[in-house]
């Protein structure tokens, strides 16, 4: 009697080892199938990407920059010259 008991359980064992397995593997593909469609979602939504955000955002910090640089020049320039800059265009 306690060997039928032992397989019994032993089967069942195996059972449930086996449900968790096949639990995991639809876990998996549920996941997989819910990225996928996130990830059309977002193409299809036309949003940019963390990496190209940044760039941008690098990019405008430099031309920012450069157009300080640029007008600290220009203000130079003109206190050199003695012009003043609402005179410059007006005759």
């Amino acid at each position: 009697m306690t060997q039928t008991n032992n397989r019994f359980f032993d089967e069942i064992g195996r059972l449930m080892n086996d449900a968790a397995g096949a639990a995991q593997g639809v876990k998996r593909e549920v996941d997989a199938v819910v990225r996928n469609q996130a990830e059309r979602i977002l193409r299809d939504l036309d949003i940019v990407k963390r990496e190209e955000f940044e760039a941008v955002k690098e990019m405008a910090r430099l031309s920012r920059e450069e157009n300080e640089a640029l007008k600290a020049r220009i203000a130079a320039l003109e206190a050199k010259l003695g012009a003043t800059p609402d005179s410059g265009g007006a005759r």
